[in-house]
This record gives C-alpha cells, sequence and structure tokens, in this order.
C-alpha cells in the first residue's frame, strides 16, 4: 500500500527542495534538542502554522520510531484508524510504516482497526512528516487517525499506546496533531486557548478534555492530545512545557475571525 500525499501543493510546496528549505527555516539552530515523549504541533498551511510547528520540533530528539496522531477531518472509516503496512510517499521521499508497533497497538486496544480510507485524504497527519523528514531521514511511522471518543475512550486508547511502546522498548516520539480555536476573535481565542493549555501543562487530559467540550472550544485536535497526554503519563511524563502560541491574525492580519496555534512539549 503506498498512500499519496493529498496536500501537497496546497498546505506545503510540493518540489522537495523548497519544502524542506521551508521547512528548516522554522527551525532554531541555537537550541539543543531534548528527549521528549510526546508533543503538539499544529496543522495548517505552513504559512499560518509553519513557524510554531518548527519552534517544537527542533527541539526534540526525533528517534527512528514516531506516532502521529490526528483529527479524522472527513470523517472516514474508522473511529481510531491505523495504517501498519506499506509506505507513505512525500514530496522528501517515502516513509515506511511501523508494522510492528501498530501490530502491538491493535493487539492492545479493541479500538484501533487497520484502516486505509480515514487517512487518504486526512491532512493533519501529513503536514507532520516533513518536519520528522527534516530532521531524521529514516525513521517508522505509525498513523493514527481518531474521530469521535469519549473520554473513557481516549483514556484506554492513551493507555494502549503505552503499552504497546512499552512492548518495543524502544524511544518513540508521540505527536499529536493539533489546531486550536477557530474563527473567533483573537482575543477570545487566546483565552479560551491558554484555558486548554493550562490542562496541557498540568498534564491533566481529562481536565483537557471536559474543559474543551464543556467550554465549546473548537480545538480539533482535542481527541490525540487527550490520548498523548495519557499516554505520556504512563511512561513517566514529568512535565510540559509551552513552546509558543499564534493565531492566524499575526499572519494574515485579520484579527476578527483567527484560528489559534499552540505547540508544547511533553517529557
Amino acid at each position: 500500500m503506498i498512500r499519496k500525499p493529498a496536500v501537497s501543493g496546497q498546505f506545503y510546496p510540493s518540489n522537495p527542495a523548497a519544502l524542506e528549505k521551508e521547512v528548516r527555516s522554522y527551525f532554531d539552530t541555537d537550541v539543543k534538542p531534548v528527549k521528549a515523549l510526546g508533543i503538539v504541533s499544529p496543522h495548517a498551511g505552513y504559512i499560518y502554522s509553519g513557524r510554531v510547528a518548527g519552534e517544537v520540533f527542533c527541539r526534540v530528539e526525533v528517534p527512528e520510531r514516531v506516532v502521529i496522531m490526528g483529527p479524522n477531518h472527513r470523517g472516514r472509516g474508522t473511529d481510531a484508524a491505523v495504517m501498519s503496512s506499506g509506505k507513505w510517499s512525500m514530496p522528501m521521499g517515502d516513509v515506511t510504516l511501523d508494522t510492528e508497533l501498530a501490530g502491538k497497538l491493535i493487539s492492545s486496544s479493541k479500538l484501533v482497526k487497520e484502516n486505509e480510507s480515514a487517512h487518504a485524504m486526512e491532512h493533519s497527519l501529513e503536514v507532520q512528516v516533513p518536519f520528522v523528514q527534516a530532521i531524521r531521514d529514516d525513521f517508522l511511522l505509525t498513523p493514527l487517525a481518531l474521530g469521535h471518543l469519549s473520554l473513557s475512550e481516549c483514556l484506554k486508547l492513551g493507555e494502549a499506546l503505552a503499552a504497546a511502546i512499552k512492548e518495543i522498548k524502544e524511544d518513540v516520539l508521540i505527536v499529536a496533531s493539533s489546531d486550536m480555536t477557530h474563527y473567533e476573535p483573537h482575543e477570545s481565542a487566546k483565552e479560551k486557548d491558554m484555558d486548554a493549555v493550562e490542562h496541557i501543562l498540568n498534564l491533566d487530559p481529562e481536565g483537557l478534555y471536559d474543559t474543551v467540550r464543556g467550554r465549546g472550544i473548537t480545538m480539533c485536535g482535542v481527541l490525540p492530545v487527550t490520548v498523548m497526554l495519557k499516554a505520556a503519563i504512563v511512561l513517566g511524563a514529568k512535565k510540559a512545557e509551552l513552546i509558543d502560541y499564534k493565531t492566524s491574525g499575526e499572519t494574515s492580519g485579520d484579527y476578527g475571525s483567527v484560528v489559534g496555534y499552540a505547540g508544547l512539549i511533553v517529557s
């Protein structure tokens, strides 16, 4: 199975050299990468969210195995859809899927199902891949698209992901792909987003999920972030750090209707 890119030339450049140059332009070359269990990274067009994503990725060590979880925007396929074999074709080169880790995750969780259709047109995972490729040429990818999961299901999935990673007995970076508030004025979006971010900083997946749902915060990746937080806690996470926060208004100049972007590291 070869998955072709769905948003190449739209969310990011399709030319390999131009893409790598742009991704690297978002990296801070003066920082020393640290070992991390998970990160939160946005997934809009690079012109809007690339700087925040780059600031996060350049600060973490990228091991041989990477899990990327994102929201299923199109509602296709199953609610916890993984691809376990084949490759993802990307402008900067093909990425091999992690058959071993995906298999252990399927065995650990009744929620996770093999499903290609959920990934075919989904952008939230795809836009993260070039950032990983710019840091590490060769890695194994476990892609997981999530939709319509309860808090209980998110927590159970996080536990299952941690169990699968423990079985692998190797370092794994868990990337939770999420944008924050959508289409509100800059100030109200930032206020809501900082409320959600506070729960991430407190390593509080339950509080994050309940706050986002309770306040009607349009954080599209609340499910993957909740799952990542639970998995990281089980794996021994001790802290989280907010690296950057911006809104689309800072790029477009339109502060009346923005999308928020937050980048965090969990270690």
